[in-house]
Order: C-alpha cells, then sequence, then structure tokens
C-alpha cells in the first residue's frame, strides 16, 4: 500500500522538459551577476574586453571618498531604519499572535504586509508627500526622514520572521510560566523573548539588507547631500559606468549573502528547535 501511495505521487522534476527549463531560470538569473563579479577584476577600464586580473577598481572603490562617505550613510540609516522596524514589528507580531482573537485580527495583518503587495514607487511618493508637509510646517530637512521613509518600508520584512517564529513557538511554556505566578513582564523576559530570539535576529538582518540596497525610497525621500550607495552609484551609471561599480556592486552582493546566509542558519536552527 505504501509503495502505491509512494508511485501516484506527483513530482514536478518528472515533468517534461522541467530540467532545462530549471537550468535556463537560473542562467537568466545569475548569468547577469556572474558577469558583473567577473568583469570587477577587469585591470581595463572596458566594461567588454577583458585586460587581465586586477584588484585595482576594488582599491579605487576603497579609495573614493565619496564612496566612502556613501557607504557610511547607508550603514547609518540601514542600522537605525533595521533597529527601529524590528522593534515595531516585535511589538506587532506579538500583538496579532499573543492575544485573543479579536475582531478585526486579519485585517490588522492584511495592513501591515500591504507594503508588500504595493509597487515600492507607490509607498515612495506617498512618503514624499507626507514628508513634505512635514517638512514645510517644521523646516526641519535632517537624516530622520531617510530613517523613518526605510523605517516604514523594512516594518513588513522584519514581521514576517518573527511572526513565523511566534507561530511555531509552544504556548504551555508561557502559560506554565504564568501558573507558577509570573508577572506578564517576566514571563516575556525569561520565557518568549529568548525562545523568539532567533526570529528577531533573523528579522532585523533582512531589515537591514533591504534598507541598505534601497534605491527607490531613498531616491524620492532624500535630501541634497544624503546620497545612500545604491542612489551614489545610480548617479555614477548616468553619467559614465567603470568597472568601479561593479566592484562596489559586487562588494554589496557580499555583503547581501552573507547577512541572507546567517538569517537562513537562524531560520533552520529555529525550525530544529
Amino acid at each position: 500500500m505504501n509503495k502505491m501511495r509512494r508511485t501516484n505521487t506527483f513530482s514536478v522534476r518528472k515533468l517534461p522538459g522541467f530540467p532545462a527549463i530549471a537550468i535556463l531560470c537560473f542562467a537568466m538569473l545569475y548569468a547577469p551577476i556572474v558577469v558583473l563579479v567577473g568583469y570587477s577584476f577587469n585591470a581595463g577600464s572596458s566594461l567588454a574586453l577583458w585586460e587581465g586580473f586586477s584588484w585595482h577598481w576594488y582599491y579605487a572603490a576603497w579609495q573614493n571618498d565619496q564612496v566612502q562617505t556613501a557607504a557610511l550613510l547607508s550603514v547609518v540609516v540601514a542600522v537605525q531604519a533595521s533597529l527601529y522596524s524590528t522593534i515595531l514589528a516585535t511589538m506587532a507580531a506579538l500583538g496579532t499572535t499573543r492575544t485573543r482573537p479579536y475582531r478585526g485580527q486579519t485585517a490588522i495583518y492584511t495592513m501591515i504586509n500591504q507594503p508588500l503587495m504595493v509597487p515600492e514607487i507607490v509607498t515612495a511618493v506617498a512618503l514624499l508627500i507626507c514628508f513634505a508637509v512635514i517638512k514645510q510646517a517644521t523646516d526641519y530637512r535632517g537624516l530622520i526622514y531617510l530613517v523613518l521613509a526605510h523605517t516604514a518600508f523594512c516594518i513588513p520584512f522584519a514581521y514576517l520572521p518573527i511572526r513565523a517564529r511566534l507561530e511555531d513557538m509552544d504556548k504551555s511554556l508561557e502559560t506554565a510560566a504564568a501558573d507558577l505566578y509570573a508577572t506578564p513582564w517576566r514571563c516575556f523576559k525569561k520565557v518568549t523573548l529568548p525562545l523568539m530570539w532567533p526570529g528577531i535576529l533573523a528579522g532585523a538582518m533582512l531589515a537591514f539588507v533591504i534598507s541598505l540596497d534601497d534605491v527607490v525610497i531613498t531616491e524620492f525621500v532624500k535630501a541634497p547631500g544624503q546620497d545612500t550607495l545604491p542612489t551614489y552609484m545610480l548617479g555614477q551609471i548616468r553619467r559614465a559606468v567603470t568597472p568601479e561599480m561593479n566592484a562596489i556592486s559586487t562588494a554589496l552582493l557580499a555583503v547581501s549573502i552573507i547577512m541572507v546566509s546567517l538569517m537562513f542558519i537562524l531560520s533552520r536552527k529555529k525550525s530544529r528547535e
């Protein structure tokens, strides 16, 4: 009987042409990135002619004062945005998972995740209009607008892994702590927070990567002199494309891969617990 069930199980891998289609999809996705990484080590200035292996463009990017300033600003904004968005996402996840079912709970969950469905440029225009009104009323033009814009955009990305972690947790542990006369705050501090910590770290890393790589919202909200690394690269590409941009792109790609890999490791740790 078990053998019959196994033979009748549908597997997409057995469909005709599946391996070829899968290889084609991966090639279309990653072949341009492989070319970009390869030409970042080009000794010459041509984007199409290989002139030998060299670290010249990485060194040039490292010595570029504008790149250093833009990279530092990107990190500052990404760290703040990931911190604030993770705190808000944690509170939202607790409010939608650690309470009794209430009217409108599904609507709140939908509203939190709505920015993932809306085109990013719509969110950027909305933030631009909102901050323009505030700037006109307060005459303040600081970096806080860019941080708030990134925070608002990153909340859904931080919320999803935190909520998933809370849904997989055994509520009986929190119930046992309450039965032992633990206050709600002590129960959260000693039981809930340590168990949900991998989800919080995963959400913070994902929010950091999203903020670090964002272009559209940054381009709309930033003030003069507030170029992050992606917007600086966009401005340089409009003038002339050099292998230095390939080197910067490769460095950003490496950072993103490291952060996503750490998030994957934390997720694996979560599933094993």
